[in-house]
């Protein structure tokens, strides 16, 4: 190595720590996440060990049963990030437990997401006898009061094997959690839920054990099925969880989970620190627990449903990742989240109605009329 090379490398190793000092988080942190055992929460604690152990930033990780639950905190200001699921773009678009007076549209914010080996699909009891999803029909499948974001990921599920919500048996819970001590206890047969959920594990290792039917890139018709109820899914070839290797990988739906968010209230500077530790810290925490990896600067999508905090922004563009496509994309996610809030603050000016579901019903037309005038995709009527 020549002498210049060898100085290059010494300002570079002398440059990290710098990069890290710079980063700037409070003495205490509130996330919300999922229940305890899944693999959100435990994410999301194996990120809050890597910013106390870096930062000597405590982090404390809520666990919460449903959508409502797991933004509550942050719309009280009690909590400043979550590691939600797919339910952070149902609040955006002010949808399903969201279309009510209390709630309405969101102005939600990305940080960070895990794109992995897993994915997230119907975990089916073996000792059903089903082998594909359109197997379930008549069974028992699983939905959670007040989430609709894993409800919503169920019936499109169930969509992609032709069935309609008619054609099974729908189980109440109370949580997430409830919903997977039913499915070990024979209260259920199919559920929702991360490869890698540790309620899906312990299900696999009970009498009943569990597998997960595949759903093929290859059957178009099913995955049109699937997508018009479950737009932000993808094919993915999983390669880790029940029943999942990389010797044998299943062709499973999947989108980013956890997904780490704020509200776009949130101080830039406070979100700035949380996802430049993050990125920076990646080694300390990728292989706390499982689906941690999928945290990996190189596996975020840039261009996905809900628009990044202007913090995480300033990171990303930092590492020379954030492109003008990105930030333009950006941008148009910030003018859909405009649009739903003008038509909700138009809604609540015009006394709407006190019944709850006339309340929903006008809600849904305003919203459904307001996309179509900006020339933006309702998807859902």
């Amino acid at each position: 190595m020549t002498l210049r090379m060898q100085l290059g490398a010494l300002a570079l190793v002398a440059a990290l720590p710098v990069a890290a000092q710079d980063i700037k988080l409070p003495s205490t942190l509130t996330f919300t996440a999922y229940d305890t055992g899944s693999s959100g929460f435990n994410i999301a604690v194996a990120v809050g060990k890597a910013l106390k152990d870096k930062h000597g930033t405590d982090v404390r990780v809520l666990p919460a049963g449903n959508d409502v639950a797991r933004l509550a905190p942050l719309k009280g200001g009690r909590a400043q990030a979550s590691a939600m699921g797919i339910g952070v773009y149902f609040a955006q678009e002010g949808i399903f437990e969201f279309a009510v007076k209390e709630w309405g549209p969101q102005a939600l914010r990305l940080i960070l997401a895990s794109n992995d080996c897993n994915a997230i699909s119907l975990g089916v009891a073996k000792d059903t006898g089903a082998r594909e999803i359109k197997d379930l029909k008549g069974k028992r499948v699983g939905i959670v009061v007040g989430s609709p974001a894993l409800n919503q990921n169920a019936y499109a599920v169930l969509a992609f094997g032709g069935l309609a919500r008619s054609d099974v048996k729908l189980v109440e819970f109370s949580s997430y959690g409830a919903m997977w001590k039913g499915m070990v206890n024979n209260e259920v047969d199919a559920a929702i839920a991360s490869t890698i959920s540790g309620q899906a594990k312990e299900a696999e290792a009970s009498p009943r054990g569990l597998f997960y039917p595949p759903t093929p890139a290859a059957d178009k018709a099913g995955w049109t099925r699937l997508n018009r109820i479950g737009p932000y899914y993808a094919p993915h070839k999983a390669t880790c969880g029940v029943g999942i290797t990389v010797q044998s990988p299943i062709e499973l739906p999947n989108y980013p989970y956890p997904i780490f968010m704020a509200y776009a209230s949130q101080p830039a500077d406070l979100v700035y620190g949380i996802a430049k530790s993050m990125i920076v810290n990646y080694d300390a925490y990728k292989d706390g627990a499982p689906g941690a990896a999928g945290l990996e600067l190189k596996r975020q999508i840039l261009s996905w449903a809900i628009p990044y905090h202007e913090g995480a922004v300033k990171a990303l563009r930092e590492t020379g990742m954030w492109k003008p496509e990105h930030e333009a994309y950006n941008q148009r996610m910030f003018k859909r989240q405009e649009t739903l809030a003008a038509a909700w603050n138009a809604l609540l000016k015009a006394n709407p109605p006190e019944d709850r579901d006339a309340f929903v019903k006008t809600w849904v037309a305003a919203r459904s009329a307001a996309l179509k005038n900006a020339g933006m995709d309702v998807i859902f009527e």
